[in-house]
């Protein structure tokens, strides 16, 4: 099938008089069954196995569902043995960095940042290194690494690759079928889709590995409640429209703001002119999502003030949600320190009228 419809088919009940809907399991523990003592921090329950069975059939691959994004995150890079080597972007989500600064804090990984849009660099970091860290759209520059090339790279030389997916979907990429070994997504983002749950997704290729990161998260407790994934599998259901959407209002406001006298740039892969039009429109299915920066033209505080000035986008942090979210990320220490520019907006643009959008827009920059 297509992912139009998986994700609306995927990780329902089938049997017989079952409920078209999974529905909230709410229990912590379970009756022995006289062989074994089940406890949902361990063996999950029906409501996260549905969501499980849904992601992993899009991303074809063994899915399991975290706390959060972080906690997915956290399960890979943590779990990897004293001494690794890990080779990471120079540009990535300021959580994923922290949690590897702090296992280089310890002593426990050496870390390589390099430009991952830089293939050439990357290559020139693998060897010797045990982990490949790389997004598919790089947060928050909007930067389009050729994760085909790095995959088969990194594998070459005998490290393990994580592909995070979150701002592309498995709508637009499915990093498994490139070669990858793991693909994470923040489920709080576009699987959700609301603003109103958190969770995370890891997908592995290998069940061998999937059991190694589940038992990795029955280790740390970091399964998500029966509600979240309840919430987030709702929000899958509607993905494929949601995303169509967003996509498309993205590609128009991208043209647009790209004229606009108070815009110097617009980072978008959807744009001819971006760096990553090429590599985008090669590794992704038929869009560019709905993620992009602007740079203002003006100052942080010019920039600031058209955050203050919209009413329709909403400012706030996080991205992926019916809704449109702006915000200046070199407000953050962390993205200031990639390089983020300080007039830089980052845009998760939403499902709203684009008509309307684009007239929020144009009073909040004049």
């Amino acid at each position: 099938m297509h992912a139009e419809s998986v994700v609306v088919k995927a990780g329902r009940p089938e049997h017989p008089g079952a409920p078209i809907n999974t529905p909230i399991v709410l229990t912590s523990t379970y009756r022995s069954s006289g062989e074994e003592n089940a406890y949902a921090r361990s063996e999950g329950n029906d409501t996260l196995a549905a969501f499980e069975a849904a992601i992993g059939a899009l991303d074809d691959g063994t899915a399991l569902s975290f706390a959060s994004g972080m906690a997915a995150a956290a399960a890979v890079v943590e779990g990897q043995p004293v001494g690794t080597v890990a080779v990471i972007p120079q540009v990535v989500y300021s959580g994923s960095l922290g949690i590897f600064a702090e296992q280089e804090r310890l002593g426990r990984m050496t870390v390589r940042s390099v430009d991952s849009t830089d293939t050439d660099a990357v290559l020139a970091a693998l060897p010797g290194a045990n982990l490949l860290w790389v997004e598919t759209v790089t947060n928050p520059l909007i930067g389009v690494p050729d994760v085909t090339a790095l995959i088969a790279a990194a594998h070459d030389a005998g490290a393990l690759v994580c592909v995070d997916s979150t701002f592309s979907t498995p709508l637009l990429i499915r990093p498994l079928d490139l070669g990858a070994d793991i693909v994470m997504h923040s489920a709080t983002k576009y699987f959700s889709g609301h603003s109103e749950g958190l969770g995370g997704v890891l997908v592995a290729r290998d069940t061998e590995l999937a059991t190694a990161l589940r038992r990795r998260r029955t280790t740390t407790g970091a399964i998500p409640s029966a509600f979240d994934s309840y919430l987030a599998l709702r929000g899958v259901r509607t993905l494929a429209v949601r995303f169509d959407r967003a996509q498309a209002n993205a590609m128009t406001l991208a043209q647009r703001l790209a004229e606009h006298p108070r815009v110097a740039r617009v980072r978008y892969p959807g744009l001819p002119s971006d760096p990553g039009h090429e590599r985008a429109t090669r590794l992704f299915n038929g869009g560019y999502g709905a993620m992009m920066s602007i740079d203002i033209a003006g100052s942080a505080e010019d920039a600031e003030e058209v955050c203050r000035r919209v009413q329709l986008i909403t400012h706030a942090t996080s991205l992926g949600g019916v809704e449109s979210l702006i915000e200046r990320r070199a407000r953050y220490e962390g993205d200031a320190g990639m390089g983020a520019p300080d007039t830089l907006l980052r845009f998760s643009v939403g499902i709203e009228h684009v008509e309307d959008l684009w007239a929020d827009l144009q009073q909040a920059l004049g």
